[in-house]
């Protein structure tokens, strides 16, 4: 059960494959190689795994920030980021630029050269403590997890930064400010029974329709200084709504000729309209 235990065999798993995949031609035997290829992989992604219960029970307060994961897109935030980043790592210092431009690839090869030296450092310290005393973490240990967790960071920002646009601090203040008028959305709808609570709380489907309408209406005339707000140009809008600029004006304008009686027939019709 102890993870250092955990992480000597992971490890022993990976530098197998390796071994076995360097023994190989790969031109003589292509699909053997990838089949080696996919389990060194899947043994990396085991050992990353690890690797990061690891730093989570030995330098919890150390650990470098990851607050910069909110700019990227919700499509690169999956489970296995972590192998990937340190796949690019090696294919740049190999050399190989599958994802990048060359000249950012030249530019992210020193840090991807120090994130895997950091990283061949972290599997000796931890294979030779996992022989020695599977239970502690001397601070040589702590030094060369920290050293890792920072470099690994850093290259994960930069790597990404060069492949995609990331979402700069005004986006995402932005895209706060739209969870702030959803909130806000659902509080009205449930003071005046457009929702239910056992709606909210049984995830009605309905409410993924439901709640961005009355969101639209909510944010051109309840709070129309909020992100909605057609005041500002689309420029200064989120890019969720930019793109709807002027059909969000057409909107405003028809909301503006209805009484209180209709408004609250519009958005009750919005609340059970599929």
């Amino acid at each position: 059960p102890r993870l250092l235990s955990q992480f000597f065999f992971a490890d022993e798993r990976v530098t197998r494959v390796v071994a076995e995949i360097n023994g190989l031609d790969a031109e003589l035997d292509p699909q053997q190689y990838l089949v080696l290829l996919n389990q060194l992989h899947l043994s990396q992604a085991h050992l990353l795994s690890i690797l990061e219960r690891i730093m989570e029970e030995c330098i919890p307060m150390q650990r470098h920030s990851r607050d910069y994961l909110v700019k990227f897109p919700e499509e690169l935030l999956v489970d296995n980021l972590g192998n990937h980043m340190l796949f690019a790592a090696e294919c740049l210092l190999a050399g190989s630029f599958l994802e990048v431009e060359e000249a950012d690839g030249v530019q992210l090869r020193p840090q991807a050269r120090n994130l895997l030296c950091s990283l061949e450092l972290v599997r000796m310290v931890l294979r030779e403590q996992s022989l020695s005393q599977p239970s502690s973490y001397p601070e040589p240990v702590r030094a060369a997890l920290i050293q890792f967790d920072r470099l690994f960071a850093e290259f994960e920002l930069s790597y990404v930064s060069s492949l995609v646009a990331v979402k700069s601090p005004e986006e995402i203040y932005r895209q706060q400010e739209i969870i702030v008028l959803f909130c806000e959305t659902v509080e009205r709808a449930l003071r005046l029974g457009y929702l239910t609570q056992e709606m909210i709380d049984g995830y009605e489907p309905l409410l993924m329709f439901t709640i961005p309408r009355l969101a639209i209406i909510s944010g051109l005339l309840i709070y129309p200084e909020g992100p909605l707000s057609l005041e500002q140009s689309p420029e200064q809008m989120s890019q969720v709504f930019s793109p709807f600029y002027n059909l969000l004006k057409k909107i405003r304008d028809l909301l503006r000729v209805l009484s209180a009686e209709e408004l609250c027939l519009l958005e009750r019709s919005l609340c059970t309209a599929e």
